[in-house]
C-alpha cells in the first residue's frame, strides 16, 4: 500500500497526513494480504534496497535548499499552541541559550525542512527527535545500565532517513558549539553515520529474536573507547580520590 509522503505545507497539514497514514487499510486491501505471508530471502531484501537507492542515490542528500514560503517564526508559535502557556517563555529561554539548545527545541522546523528531501520512501515509526542528547544510559530491571533512546513524543510513521539526519547534524551542531572546527565536525558526522550503517548491515544478518535481545551495555561502551583520556576518566587508578 503507497502512503502519502509527509510534504509539509503547514503544521497543521503535517498532523493531518500522520493521522491519514495511520488510518486502518481499506478492507478491500486487507482481504489481498494473507494472514502468513511468505518472508523475503535476505538476498531479495538487498535487491529492493539496491533498487531503492538507484532511485534515490546518496548523492541526492547532499545538499538542501530550503523552501520559499519557510517560516521559522509561525512554526514557533504553532508549536506553542499545544504547550502550557506559563512554560513558553521557559522554553524559548532554553532555546536562546545555544544553536544546539534551539536545535534540540526545533524538531518541528527540522521536520519541515525534511519533508521537501529526497527519500527511498521506506516509511518507519521515527523518533522524530534523535538528537544526540536523546541517547543516554538506563538502568534495567536487571540492574544493568544500557544505551538507549528517550524522549518519544514526538514520534510519528515516517522516512527512515529523517532520524538519521537529525541524529548525524545535533554531532555537527554540537562540535560548532563547543567551540572544534569544521573538520573535528565532519569527522563527528562520518563515524556517526558510519556506525549507523555497519550496526544495520550486522542487524541484517539476526533473527528476530536477536535483535530484541539485542544491547549494548554501558560496559561494552566504555570499552570501546579508543581516547585514553576518556578511559582513564572512567577507570581512575585505585588511590585516586574524586
Amino acid at each position: 500500500m503507497e502512503y502519502p509522503d509527509l510534504c509539509i505545507q503547514s503544521p497543521g497539514s503535517l498532523r493531518e497526513t500522520v493521522v491519514d497514514a495511520l488510518s486502518p487499510m481499506p478492507n478491500e486491501v486487507a482481504k489481498r494480504r494473507p494472514a502468513f505471508a511468505e518472508r523475503y530471502t535476505r538476498a531479495e531484501l538487498y535487491a529492493m534496497g539496491e533498487n531503492l537507492r538507484n532511485g534515490c542515490p546518496r548523492s541526492s542528500h547532499a545538499e538542501f535548499k530550503p523552501g520559499k514560503d519557510r517560516d521559522v517564526t509561525a512554526l514557533i508559535e504553532e508549536g506553542n499552541a499545544e504547550r502550557i502557556p506559563e512554560l513558553v517563555p521557559l522554553c524559548h529561554g532554553r532555546m536562546l541559550v545555544s544553536p544546539f539548545t534551539f536545535y534540540r527545541g526545533a524538531a518541528l522546523h527540522m521536520t519541515a525542512d525534511l519533508a521537501t528531501t529526497p527519500t527511498s520512501g521506506i516509511r518507519v515509526q521515527a523518533c522524530g527527535d534523535a538528537h544526540l542528547g536523546n541517547f543516554l544510559g538506563f538502568a534495567t530491571p536487571e540492574r544493568r545500565l544500557v544505551f538507549d533512546i528517550r524522549d518519544l513524543d514526538e514520534t510519528l510513521p515516517a522516512r527512515w532517513e529523517w532520524d538519521v539526519k537529525r541524529l548525524a547534524i545535533s554531532f555537527a551542531v554540537a562540535c560548532r558549539d563547543n567551540g572544534l572546527d569544521k573538520d573535528d565536525a565532519a569527522e563527528a558526522v562520518l563515524i556517526c553515520a558510519g556506525s549507523y550503517r555497519k550496526r544495520m548491515a550486522e542487524f541484517s544478518e539476526m533473527s528476530v529474536l536477536e535483535l530484541w535481545y539485542n544491547r549494548l551495555d554501558a560496559g561494552d561502551l566504555i570499552a570501546g573507547i579508543k581516547d585514553p583520556l576518556i578511559t582513564c576518566a572512567n577507570n581512575p587508578a585505585p588511590n585516586s580520590t574524586h
